[in-house]
């Protein structure tokens, strides 16, 4: 029995589509490497994310070319993943160190604009990216809290403010400067001073993704963070009711005339199930993120259910999908973490 050479097998993989891209695995330069050892084949992939949410599809697909080859009876696959660097334009600076940056906003405070930021930097830490988050909310510090870190825990430290690796993130915060309940009084120019400060004076080192909690509205924070940086993208978050959507949809009106690509919308405590019934409950309504983000041209990225796993991991420092792996909340954060990765690798390669 003779098992195929390394040209019939490229060949046969040029049949094998990134379901996100569009094109052949063998073009886009995916297959890193083949090994053949008597009846068994060994192909690495190169993703553009350890976050790939298709990586399942694609490996089926790979074993449906390869295995009906004569002679091929074992198809292994080894996997690695290069994310690569958003392009800045013209005017604006790179932050040193990290290689895209994902703003996650709302219009309105309340809708749980940092609880889908922790999350969803932990989720993207949890499928191996090089992950960090900025807690830009300048006047409302919450991240700390969301990580089991303490106020003010750096307020002594002459070095400034520095990453603190927590859930496999590093996390930047102004909390870190300030002992718990101490107001921020800052006006506009001051917090998109702030908010520049922490884009480029931060020693960031090897980050593929930094997540950034903006605060809520149209302020200065988000003018100077996308005027300043290279953003790739924002996801915009809501919840159903139309008070909510309203506001949310300011927000991806105002990252369009900013020239920032709006990922998606999110919608928060989507519904509740009760755990001893069953029964689903939609409490502030269901399903008007999705109709907003169809009316407005953008994706709908998924919805969040209400479950206090996601209250009780938030007040613990430890997010739900640390805290409670397997729950619906969980995989929900864990599919658009993806779901922002793909888009990401999208942008890139429509803009080679």
């Amino acid at each position: 029995m003779t098992i195929p050479d390394q040209d019939t097998i490229i060949q046969a993989l040029t049949a094998v589509q990134d379901p996100e891209l569009h094109q052949d695995i063998v073009s886009l330069q995916m297959v890193k490497d083949i090994e053949i050892e008597e009846t068994k084949i060994t192909v690495t992939i190169e993703l553009t994310t350890p976050a790939c949410p298709l990586r399942e599809t694609i490996e089926n697909d790979i074993r449906e070319v390869l295995l009906p080859l004569d002679g091929v009876e074992v198809v292994a696959l080894e996997w690695t993943a290069q994310v690569k660097a958003s392009v800045p334009r013209e005017d604006q600076k790179v932050v040193e160190g990290v290689a895209n940056i994902i703003a996650v906003a709302s219009n309105k405070g309340g809708v749980g604009k940092s609880t889908v930021a922790t999350n969803l930097a932990v989720a993207l830490a949890a499928s191996g990216a090089k992950t960090a988050i900025i807690d830009a909310d300048i006047t409302g510090p919450n991240i700390p809290t969301m990580f089991g870190l303490p106020a003010g825990l750096q307020a002594e430290n002459t070095e400034g403010l520095r990453p603190i690796d927590k859930h496999g993130v590093q996390v930047v915060s102004l909390g870190f400067l300030l002992p718990k309940g101490t107001p921020v009084v800052w006006r506009g120019p001051m917090i998109g001073s702030a908010v520049r400060q922490l884009l480029h004076d931060v020693a960031w080192e090897g980050i593929e993704y930094l997540i950034i909690d903006l605060p809520p509205g149209t302020s200065d924070a988000s003018m100077s963070m996308a005027q300043e940086a290279p953003i790739a993208g924002a996801v915009i978050v809501s919840t159903p009711q139309d008070v909510s959507l309203e506001d949310a949809m300011k927000a991806v009106s105002m990252f369009e005339k900013l020239d920032v690509p709006v990922f998606g919308m999110v919608e928060n405590m989507s519904y509740f199930v009760a755990p001893d019934t069953g029964v689903t409950y939609d409490i502030f309504g269901h399903g008007g993120a999705k109709k907003a983000a169809d009316e407005l041209g953008i994706d709908f990225l998924g919805e969040i259910p209400i479950e206090p796993a996601i209250r009780e991991g938030a007040d613990r420092g430890v997010p739900v999908v640390v805290n409670a792996q397997d729950s619906d909340s969980a995989k929900a954060f864990t599919q658009i973490a993806g779901s922002v990765a793909a888009r990401i690798s999208v942008l890139q390669r429509m803009n080679i």
